[in-house]
């Protein structure tokens, strides 16, 4: 029985014997009658894929646009923000486990259902200038970010993921045209790390950053979760850094995140600073153009430099701007354009 709340899937297919197929995300499940895909919230009912979670929010407020993290799209300007419960990653040190990994049927799910128009207005009546989808991974609520994104683009405002980059091309192409930028975790630079951290695999979200690069207008950062004794080695910190250069191109931010010990991962130790500084130098030399440090306050690692003469463009203490000496993208000192979502 299919309940009122569900809502048809996108991107499947039937695949015969009352089997679908789910191309939303990388993990291509190929679903039974009656039984769940790898995220927990698709389910085939009768040979028809549904949303278990569309009208399922667990959060709606509204955040600075810097705390996604996304520095250089609409800077200074607020961002709604809004999720569904459910993820397809299990990563062990997951800061939104409580509603990303704790599904483990149907009945479980909880949150409130708000019509998308209505939380656009809901975006518009606290002054925001995007609607983001976050917290969660977005790509499986994708029916009611779809709904939002696309009414939000009627009323002027932009949309943005923050995302485990594990989408097909299928979905990328499906959201090109109302998502005007996102931030994905490059959360390492081995499938082991993957394998072992986060239960995927790294190649697709390697394919989705190429992608996304490559074929679409969609403005991207990037971001990396910096778990000592794991993804922080040198040789690991440079290759990050030069895959980032020599697919997304040098403009292309990089947030490199320290991490504090929680979920699965509570026997862990902090990220040293000096390690952070060790990255951001990495970056700095292979020839990334902005580079930040984040979860930790710093005199200069949160600000925006001109990657031509070097004078500070933007100043940010946490999640202020203290400062935004841009004007109409450029340099006011040499004229260097300035990357970014309409700075």
């Amino acid at each position: 029985m299919v309940e009122k709340h569900y809502k048809e899937a996108v991107l499947y297919e039937s695949i015969g014997d009352k089997k679908v197929h789910c191309f939303l995300c990388n993990w291509h499940c190929r679903i039974s009658d009656g039984s769940l895909g790898h995220c927990n919230v698709r389910k085939n009912i009768g040979g028809k894929l549904y949303s278990l979670n569309y009208n399922k929010l667990c959060a709606a407020n509204s955040d600075p646009i810097e705390k996604k993290p996304l520095f250089h799209f609409l800077p200074g300007s607020k961002s709604f923000s809004i999720a569904a419960p459910g993820c397809n990653f299990k990563c062990d040190f997951c800061q939104n486990w409580h509603i990303s990994q704790i599904i483990k049927a149907e009945s479980e799910i909880e949150g409130e259902a708000i019509e998308p128009a209505r939380l656009v207005d809901f975006a518009i009546r606290e002054g925001c200038k995007s609607m983001a989808y976050t917290y969660t991974e977005p790509t499986i609520f994708m029916e009611l970010a779809a709904e939002c994104g696309i009414i939000a683009k009627r009323k002027g405002l932009a949309n943005v993921f923050v995302s485990n980059g594990y989408m097909t091309k299928e979905a990328i192409d499906f959201a090109k045209d109302w998502l005007d930028g996102i931030n994905v975790d490059l959360k390492g630079f081995s499938e082991e790390y993957y394998r072992n951290l986060c239960k995927a695999k790294l190649k697709p979200v390697l394919d989705t950053i190429e992608y996304i690069a490559k074929h679409t207008k969609i403005w991207m950062e990037l971001t990396t979760l910096i778990v000592p004794g794991q993804n922080d080695s040198e040789t690991k910190l440079k290759q990050i850094a030069e895959f980032i250069f020599n697919t997304c191109g040098a403009d292309t931010p990089w947030h490199i995140s320290r991490f504090y010990p929680q979920f699965r991962r509570t026997d862990s130790e902090v990220t040293p600073s000096e390690t952070l500084q060790t990255a951001f130098d990495i970056a700095k030399q292979v020839g990334l153009h902005y580079v930040y440090i984040g979860n930790l306050r710093t005199r200069k690692g949160e600000n925006t430099y001109c990657p031509e003469c070097g004078h500070l463009i933007i100043e940010r203490e946490g999640y202020l701007i203290r400062k935004n000496r841009t004007k109409d993208k450029l340099c006011p000192d040499c004229n260097e354009k300035i990357a970014g979502f309409a700075l």
